[in-house]
């Protein structure tokens, strides 16, 4: 059953949005996304929304003085400059893309809910995708998570917290040979924090 929206449509004008509460809920499951996101006017309308809140707006010169062209899913700027037309992957990590939304948000609701993570093999056989196109798009995704500072801990004047954490089993319980290269490397830490290159106390 398609949802009725009330207000202005995201492809039709870019003045602000008032049908929020009217949207479709988001996908809960893969199956969910990948139907969802098969509409190319989803794909588009979910992402305009969250990059643009308060209405569309030329990357380039930031008006919003925009018309949608339906007949190729792009933004026409009235002002006239060199990228007066835009779509909804200009100046983000999927502009030079060649694959389309369809592949592109199941991929990004993968990363997002997969709490333990998700290989480029499992993108593959999902989406029916090459290995190589889902490894490149991890990559892209995974960069376009980063922070500015390219997602480094610390920096001037900052803390960072790290939780102790216990490895292996119980000595007695270990074979001869486990015992001594866990020994070892519990000795090899031992080393370095005291030359100060690292701060973690290993214990035996």
């Amino acid at each position: 059953m398609q949802t009725k929206y009330i207000g202005n449509n995201i492809l039709d004008s870019s003045q602000d949005l008032r049908h929020y509460a009217y949207m479709q809920q988001e996908p809960k499951t893969l199956a969910d996304a990948i139907i969802y996101f098969a509409n190319p006017d989803n794909s588009i309308d979910y992402l305009a929304l969250r990059r643009w809140p308060n209405g569309v707006a030329c990357p380039t010169c930031g008006r919003k003085d925009v018309a949608f062209v339906p007949s190729r899913r792009l933004w026409q700027c009235k002002t006239r400059h060199p990228k007066a037309q835009f779509s909804i992957k200009t100046g983000t990590i999927l502009e030079d893309s060649p694959l389309g939304l369809e592949k592109w948000l199941p991929v990004m609701w993968m990363v997002a809910n997969c709490k333990n993570g998700v290989s480029s093999w499992e993108i593959h056989r999902s989406l029916g995708v090459s290995q190589k196109a889902a490894w490149f798009m991890l990559h892209r995704i995974r960069l376009g998570m980063q922070s500015k500072d390219g997602g480094k801990l610390g920096g001037p004047n900052s803390q960072v917290e790290i939780d102790e954490t216990f490895i292996g089993g119980k000595a007695r319980n270990m074979h001869k040979g486990r015992r001594e290269r866990m020994h070892n490397i519990w000795n090899v830490h031992s080393q370095d924090r005291r030359h100060g290159n690292i701060g973690t106390r290993w214990k035996s």
